[in-house]
């Protein structure tokens, strides 16, 4: 698909302050042509001929259409309606008075092209211009760790048991509707609700084992006829059967774990780890975030580095449930690797204190490195002098209120978006929108 390139007639700025802030993030983008150049090459990537076909959306309307939507955290039903109602914005995203918008599934497919590796760089992009710019030197940083959960239900053995048979159900009525030939089937997710429901509504665990017993039974069985089904469909011809036969096997995959869980937790009675469980079968990669032994979440830990200047420098997705201290050094050796040189000082919260990391982050070449809490190291050790480590103590705080901001502003306290590629896709727009707003403030103060 062609890619266009020439811009559209559009609008003056309004009077508004929300207008002049999208009217600095938009100098900022012109400043930076490559943000918009990496975000065009997601666009065409997998594509035969990009030169012929229909004009599609340019990577510079993409980006700018990806920030307006995380800025408002909007839908893609909201996003649609606020670029046809809104001048302001049509002039933000280069979509000219006449010209006609795209459709909301248009929006949808270019955004999720968007690669989160680009959106990484891209805020690499924006660092190098805020030193360029004087606003931040990434000098004096903060590091702490969040969560962004995954956008899931709350997980039980029932619940996702039931959401196998739903699924599986839903694959074989599809499969029902092409021309191969089937096997027999029969629909059980009436069967499988009610027991789904029965499980949930016991009063002690005596009285879920039946249900969870029949739930089992029929969640095998409804398995097994996946099972024949792809068979089936497996040497077709037919694409669209295939397709039908590769999601067959990823759940089939899936409902096999989910089986395994249950019956080792409610039928034996053993205990199963949390990087062996299974949480959703739609995010088979949510991870299980204890916090402080007093509350459950389930998504991703997402680790920031903050600078003195508002913007987010760094942000690192980890997998599974890392103790902070083991990404202490690494997120310092990011910071070098961003800038050429490491901080000069760093403050942590207490949870990443060790005397390793103390010892390493000295080695790195950071003068002073402040842990929210000693955990049995001594100042001096740590910084020049009780006054600095107080400065620094207080300066680590102020990284509590960025991760709000992000929370409440920009969607990163759920991200929305499915797959684990789109969902760390979600969590650096985020991360990017928020920096080029800050930016903006910077340059309107």
């Amino acid at each position: 698909m062609r890619r266009r390139d020439q811009l559209s007639l559009t609008q003056p700025w309004i009077d508004h302050p929300h207008a002049k802030e999208l009217e600095q993030i938009s100098r900022i983008l012109d400043q930076q042509p490559a943000m918009a150049e990496r975000v065009g090459q997601d666009l065409v990537r997998g594509v035969k001929n990009p030169a012929t076909g229909a004009g599609g959306m340019s990577g510079d309307q993409v980006l700018r259409v990806l920030i307006i939507k995380q800025m408002n955290d909007f839908s893609y039903e909201q996003l649609y309606f606020h670029l046809l109602d809104s001048a302001s914005y049509r002039t933000f995203c280069r979509f000219g008075s006449l010209e006609r918008m795209p459709k909301r599934s248009t929006l949808a497919q270019n955004i999720k092209k968007v690669r989160w590796e680009t959106l990484e760089t891209n805020n690499q992009l924006l660092q190098k211009y805020a030193e360029n710019e004087k606003i931040e030197r990434g000098r004096t940083v903060r590091i702490d760790a969040t969560v962004t959960e995954t956008n899931i239900h709350e997980p039980s053995d029932s619940s996702l048991l039931w959401d196998c048979v739903r699924t599986l159900t839903r694959l074989l009525e599809q499969a029902a509707g092409t021309e191969a030939e089937m096997p027999a089937w029969r629909d059980h997710t009436r069967r499988a609700k009610r027991r789904m429901l029965a499980v949930q509504r016991a009063k002690s665990n005596e009285k879920r084992v039946p249900p969870y017993r029949d739930l089992l039974k029929v969640t095998h069985r409804v398995l097994g006829y996946a099972l024949a089904t792809r068979d089936a469909l497996a040497g077709s011809a037919q694409e669209q059967e295939r397709r039908l036969a590769y999601e067959l096997n990823r759940y089939r995959v899936l409902t096999e774990r989910v089986i395994d869980q249950t019956e080792r937790r409610v039928l034996k009675g053993e205990t199963v780890s949390a990087t062996e469980k299974v949480v959703s079968i739609v995010e088979p990669h949510t991870d299980i975030i204890v916090k402080d032994s007093r509350e459950t979440l389930y998504g991703h830990k997402i680790y920031l580095t903050g600078g003195t200047s508002g913007l987010v420098l760094d942000c690192v997705i980890a997998d599974g449930n890392p103790a902070d201290t083991t990404m202490a050094t690494r997120m310092l050796e990011r910071q070098k690797e961003i800038y050429g040189r490491p901080p000069r000082q760093a403050a942590m919260d207490g949870g990443f204190a060790s005397k390793q990391n103390l010892q390493e982050a000295k080695a790195l070449g950071v003068s002073d490195v402040c842990f929210a809490k000693k955990r049995g190291l001594k100042v001096p050790d740590m910084v020049k002098s009780t006054w600095v480590y107080r400065k620094l103590r207080d300066f680590r705080a102020g990284i509590e209120g960025m991760i709000s901001f992000l929370k409440r502003s920009f969607g990163l306290g759920r991200a929305t978006w499915r797959g684990e590629q789109s969902f760390r896709s979600y969590v650096w727009s985020g991360v990017l929108t928020a920096n080029l707003l800050t930016l903006a403030r910077h340059a309107l103060d």
